[in-house]
């Protein structure tokens, strides 16, 4: 391998490093201009590996997102719905958690993303089959559909990260437990996992969560 080549692959890892960085601090609006400072090269060698803010995102978070893919193939597998969902969802809102760029991105809809498109479908696919298994088999109640499921994660999982940045890294756990609860025909109530926010908690949540910064 040339020596030309070696730093072309060199200065797509760094760039692809620094993109990872600054978009989990941010989010997927972060200036390119600081990833391309963060990683040591110009804009001009950004563009050049990445001419779109979509490439870059796709390149940066295609193994989180075909993951996720996965965990739903694995739940479509369970040996019951209820199992199957509740440890997709669990492994869904784990990946939310992870940062704040992985959060924009499978929260909200984005243009030239190939990856993300798969996974909102697949995401879709997996949660419709389990809901329908789930109905036959008498553990999800029966006027639930998949436009509700889907709506709730999608409002919850955008809270995710201010969840964990107010109170502790798994606070996600409790509301998301408290939405399985009311998807489960069991008349059985289930203890809430973790610690219930405190007011001053609460306040720094809602606070975080401010306007919608997805444009």
């Amino acid at each position: 391998m040339s020596a030309l080549r070696r730093d072309a692959r060199r200065n797509r890892e760094l760039l692809m490093e620094a993109a990872h960085e600054v978009f989990a601090e941010q989010g997927l609006q972060a200036p390119l201009d600081v990833i391309a400072r963060r990683a040591g090269v110009g804009n001009a060698t950004l563009y050049r590996h990445f001419p779109t803010r979509a490439a870059l995102i796709d390149a940066v978070f295609h193994d989180q997102l075909t993951g996720t893919m996965t965990a739903g193939a694995q739940a479509r597998s369970a040996p019951d719905a209820w199992t199957g969902l509740t440890a997709y969802l669990e492994a869904v809102f784990t990946t939310l958690a992870a940062d704040r760029g992985t959060n924009d991105l499978m929260t909200t809809r984005l243009d030239g993303v190939d990856t993300l498109q798969e996974v909102h479908a697949h995401n879709r696919e997996t949660v419709e089959l389990l809901l329908r298994r789930g109905q036959e088999e008498g553990t999800v109640r029966d006027d639930v559909t998949v436009e509700d499921v889907l709506f709730t994660l999608a409002a919850l999982g955008r809270a995710v990260p201010s969840l964990t940045g107010a109170a502790t890294p798994d606070a996600w756990r409790r509301p998301l437990c408290l939405f399985l609860s009311g998807l489960h025909t069991a008349r059985t109530v289930q203890p809430l996992p973790g610690q219930a926010l405190t007011s001053a908690e609460l306040a720094d949540v809602l606070q975080d969560l401010g306007p919608h910064r997805m444009g």
